[in-house]
């Protein structure tokens, strides 16, 4: 008896990846020396009053440029400078040794914004209290630089009419000849070794990207995966066992299973196809950002692999030339904290806006106190911006005013939703996979 056993074999499509700038977000030889935080405010209003100097004779060309010192009652003019928001709400740390602390108001712990919250501009000249309502205190946090067009009045404040924000910066041109679907995966919010975390649904996702289905259709979505990325959170640990006391051996053991178990499925991932992982709010690593690369020692069985890579929270790199950027999700987390908006999406899209990742870093969000340069300031625009750790995923495309296009993107978290973003590299468009466990 003759058996026809043909089956249609996939091979896995290549492609050529590029690190990009985690350079600039590793912290090499920066030292601590007691330096403060108005060093990378400095930086990061230097760079950027730069470049909105350069558009302000577009934008209003018949108007003065001044500093906030040479501010005139009833003279319209241009200024540039930092924005910081007065919150009433804004929890302070004095608060808990002053005597009236009892009275201050109940507030929900996932926003602090308040009817009479207020924007103040302030360079190195001084600072100016803002009027009008062209500047909408919702929508902006401490940290933005713009320019703003307006007057003084004669109550000392200076009353907005128009605003220019840097925009969307410059974007290397995508390549076009990509006939052929390829693939990024990104996943994010793992969280192994929570309570909710559930191993069969680790090994079902495992599975998909290394091919080992039995599915011919899924088989060959699998072979065009040419590049996994892990956005942070990629293993939570028992917090009874975080008290900053010696651990019992036993303690010990329990407390490296998750990363243990998270090697183990990196190293099945890594033998079949590249894959980046970067930490994340609750992962092994410091708290401020930008958050250095896990410690390879952490990852016996993926580290040998020259597909393996841990990565910087920021993270940029190219793949075919199509440009990624993202972050593990604390700095979108802490604008919903500071500023409203209808979807976190809109988040992501004014920090493109803006051309910062972390308007908020230091004033809300930890970050190191470098003392020459701003490294999340955007000086490229990136094809694809993602965010992990998000409750939902959703997705949009942007266009920019010199052709730019720009797909932002939430990744959910993984351990809760079961699914993951596949970004398709010919043409942008993304979609998501999903994968559950029915008992």
């Amino acid at each position: 008896m003759e058996i026809d056993s043909e089956k249609k074999t996939h091979e896995r499509k290549q492609s050529d990846y590029t690190c990009l700038q985690d350079e600039g977000f590793e912290i090499q030889k920066e030292m601590y020396r007691g330096q403060q935080y108005s060093q990378i405010y400095f930086a990061r209003l230097h760079l950027m009053r730069t470049l909105l100097y350069s558009l302000a004779p577009t934008w209003k060309p018949h108007l003065p440029v001044c500093k906030v010192l040479g501010l005139e009652e009833g003279k319209e003019c241009i200024i540039v400078g930092t924005l910081f928001k007065h919150m009433k709400l804004k929890p302070c740390v004095l608060d808990e040794y002053s005597k009236e602390r009892s009275v201050t108001p109940l507030v929900k712990p996932h926003n602090f914004m308040h009817p009479d919250d207020t924007l103040i501009l302030e360079d190195e000249s001084g600072r100016v209290k803002l009027g009008g309502s062209a500047l909408s205190p919702p929508v902006y946090v401490t940290g933005v630089v713009v320019a703003l067009h307006g007057k003084e009045t004669s109550a000392g404040e200076f009353f907005v009419e128009d605003v220019l924000e840097a925009g969307l910066p410059p974007q290397i041109e995508r390549p076009f000849n990509l006939k052929e679907d390829k693939y990024v995966l990104l996943v994010s919010g793992l969280s192994i070794g929570s309570s909710s975390s559930n191993p069969l649904l680790f090994q079902l996702l495992v599975d998909h990207i290394t091919g080992h289905v039995s599915d011919d259709e899924e088989l060959g979505l699998a072979a065009q995966i040419v590049h996994v990325v892990i956005a942070g959170n990629s293993v939570e640990f028992p917090r009874k066992l975080l008290t900053g006391q010696n651990m019992a051996s036993k303690d010990q053991s329990t407390l490296y299973e998750p990363i243990k178990e998270l090697d183990i499925m990196l190293n099945q991932i890594a033998a079949g196809v590249s894959v980046d992982i970067m930490p994340g709010l609750n992962d092994p690593a410091n708290f401020a950002l930008p958050q250095q690369p896990l410690n390879r020692c952490l990852f016996p069985g993926s580290a040998p692999y020259n597909t393996f890579r841990s990565c910087t929270n920021p993270h940029s790199f190219d793949v075919d030339n199509i440009r990624f950027l993202g972050t593990s999700g604390q700095n979108i987390d802490d604008l919903d904290k500071y500023s409203e908006a209808e979807s976190k999406l809109d988040f992501v899209e004014r920090t493109l806006m803006w051309r910062h990742l972390a308007p908020t870093a230091p004033n809300t969000l930890g970050c190191y106190p470098f003392t020459d340069r701003d490294p999340f300031l955007i000086e490229t625009c990136p094809h694809v911006y993602f965010v992990g750790n998000q409750d939902k995923y959703d997705s949009r495309l942007v266009k920019g005013s010199e052709g730019q296009q720009v797909r932002l993107i939430c990744i959910p978290k993984f351990c809760e939703t079961g699914v993951a973003v596949a970004v398709n590299l010919r043409n942008l468009e993304c979609h998501t996979r999903s994968f559950n466990i029915q008992l």
